[in-house]
């Protein structure tokens, strides 16, 4: 005779509980995280216009690099400029302030104004401390933070300032660059001893230390680590409220978390310019379409 099957055990069930409420429950909206306000350009803050395109073109060697661009630069905002390597992007930039032309076989035509004046028609020199520029690597010079600072300021001077002349000034840049708390205990210490960081931004301290009316920056955090990105961008949207800014960047959430208006470059045109959100979310070319759902970079 065959044994019996097992009995098949029931699975534990937890009780039920029951809970008891003296009025109707009220479902509770999630808590509203706030955004950083410093996240948040708002184009509505831009002033005048500060410089000017008119059908700018640059060659090297007679290759086209740009090509016929027109736009303004204004008071009071961030202009990102984006697209892929080689588009244009950086001899732009550095044609604002006359740099393009110490290269040998450049060449340039249009026009660029700055308050209305042709800046070919200003000292190369002057131009240099109304439109200023921060590079891609952090350059400090071989000397101290104070003198680092305190070279642009004496550059301007027609005589040589005395340090305690200066020490307001240097500490004033330092403040507005956000680094002033970090080494205000000891600025006779050599530059090239601080973090990448803090290079740049002593390097940010003295392009803005004669306070230029523009601030050029190529990909000034191509070469830092994401605290520091953080930091710099922070303070680029502190220092808008002062002056316009350019800033050339690959990161395309860069460009989105700081800038007022983007303009998308691709093998020397301007395919698109507009305020960031359109530009990301509602671009009107293709080719700009393409470029920020990553199809091509």
């Amino acid at each position: 005779m065959e044994d019996p099957p097992p009995a098949v055990r029931e699975p534990d069930v937890p009780p039920v509980r029951t809970i008891v409420l003296d009025r109707e429950p009220v479902a509770v909206a999630p808590p509203v995280r706030e955004r950083n306000p410093l996240r948040a350009p708002s184009p509505s803050t831009a002033g005048p216009e500060r410089l000017a395109l008119s059908d700018l073109s640059i060659a090297y060697a007679g290759k086209s690099a740009v090509k016929s661009v027109s736009l303004s630069i204004h008071q009071g905002e961030v202009l990102a400029l984006i697209g892929p390597s080689g588009c244009g992007k950086t001899t732009l930039l550095r044609t604002l302030n006359r740099l393009t032309e110490l290269t040998p076989n450049a060449s340039h035509s249009g026009h660029i104004t700055l308050d209305g004046e042709d800046i070919h028609e200003l000292e190369d020199t002057k131009l240099r401390t109304r439109v200023s520029m921060v590079f891609q690597q952090p350059n400090p010079f071989p000397m101290s933070i104070f003198d680092n600072v305190a070279f642009a300021l004496r550059e301007q001077s027609r005589r040589r300032p005395r340090r305690r002349e200066l020490e307001p000034l240097v500490k004033q840049a330092l403040q507005r660059a956000g680094l002033y708390d970090e080494v205000a205990n000891n600025l006779d210490r050599p530059a090239l001893r601080l973090s990448g960081g803090q290079q740049q931004r002593l390097c940010i301290a003295r392009a803005i230390a004669n306070n230029p009316e523009i601030l050029l920056m190529d990909e000034p955090c191509s070469a830092l680590d994401p605290r520091s990105t953080s930091v710099i961008e922070d303070l680029i949207l502190q220092l808008r409220d002062d002056l316009a800014i350019v800033i050339v960047t690959h990161n395309l959430q860069q460009a989105r978390r700081i800038a007022d208006r983007v303009a998308f470059m691709y093998i020397g045109d301007l395919v698109e310019l507009g305020d960031a959100r359109q530009v990301f979310e509602e671009p009107r070319e293709e080719r700009t379409r393409e470029y920020v759902a990553g199809a091509f970079g």
